[in-house]
């Protein structure tokens, strides 16, 4: 396929994938109520640890654009399966059918990974706020803009739930041959402190069990990860190999893969 070609796909699967963010952004739409009752959650807690805090809205329309901030937000949850499915669609076609099955099944626990990162965020956010608000003096409110602390709180979910998908650029960019398991293996003493750093910026709160409540599991999933990249280029060496076997007739007859003659190859 011509790189024109591979833009189009491109372009085809980044609009399948908003279309399916917009239709689970209309389901968001009626789901707001609950999900804004469940997003106050923090704010009640530091509300019954004496802090006065409450969250008000700026202007008239703050309110609704509130809303339609949450339902997108929602939407990148309810369609996640959606989306990771075109990125998966857009690297498949270079794929051997084995890999293909094996690649959809780690990609189907792409949905997982990212619920599992939104989750995690959601529990040390109650922990993220109340650090935050800790100095606010005593009888003095702290009146929180809604639209700001929405906004916080979901973009600190996704990063989260992005984070998680680390493992599935790693096994994409392997499987498609972009980068070999080896490289991601050299690299990994950067690729940890590049985790460390990607966390202390991405957690809000300057404690640092939240960092690590967040940089320790990615480093564990680029691991897992990396066993999975490295059966890959096994899979991929063996197939190779053997191609060269058949094309030269043989590993008595021609060259290896290597360049260098084979034994018995007259010279």
């Amino acid at each position: 396929m011509s790189l024109g070609n591979h833009l189009r796909e491109l372009r085809r699967r980044i609009v399948w994938a908003v279309l399916g963010l917009v239709v689970g952004a209309v389901a968001g739409w009626f789901l707001y109520e609950p999900m804004f009752e469940l997003l106050l959650e923090p704010i009640r807690a530091i509300q019954g640890g004496g802090v006065e805090a409450d969250l008000n809205f700026p202007n008239v329309m703050a309110a609704f654009d509130t809303k339609i901030r949450v339902s997108f937000f929602l939407g990148a949850f309810v369609s996640s399966p959606w989306w990771l499915y075109q990125f998966w669609a857009f690297v498949a076609p270079g794929l051997t059918g084995r890999e293909k099955r094996i690649g959809l099944a780690f990609v189907g626990a792409g949905v997982p990974l990212f619920l599992a990162g939104a989750w995690l965020a959601w529990t040390v956010l109650p922990n993220a706020v109340e650090l935050l608000t800790a100095t606010t003096p005593e009888g003095v409110w702290n009146l929180i803009d809604a639209q700001a602390y929405l906004t916080f709180v979901m973009q600190f979910m996704i990063i989260f739930g992005f984070a998680f998908l680390l493992p599935l650029v790693m096994v994409a960019l392997t499987a498609v041959g972009v980068v070999r398991a080896s490289t991601w293996r050299s690299g990994w003493r950067w690729a940890i402190i590049g985790i460390f750093v990607f966390a202390a910026f991405a957690t809000p709160s300057p404690d640092a069990v939240s960092m690590f409540l967040m940089a320790v599991p990615i480093c564990g999933l680029y691991g897992a990860a990396l066993l999975v990249c490295a059966w890959l280029d096994r899979r991929r060496d063996s197939r190779l190999a053997q191609r060269d076997e058949e094309l030269g007739g043989g590993p008595e007859h021609g060259a290896g893969r290597d360049g260098r003659e084979a034994p018995g190859t007259p010279a």
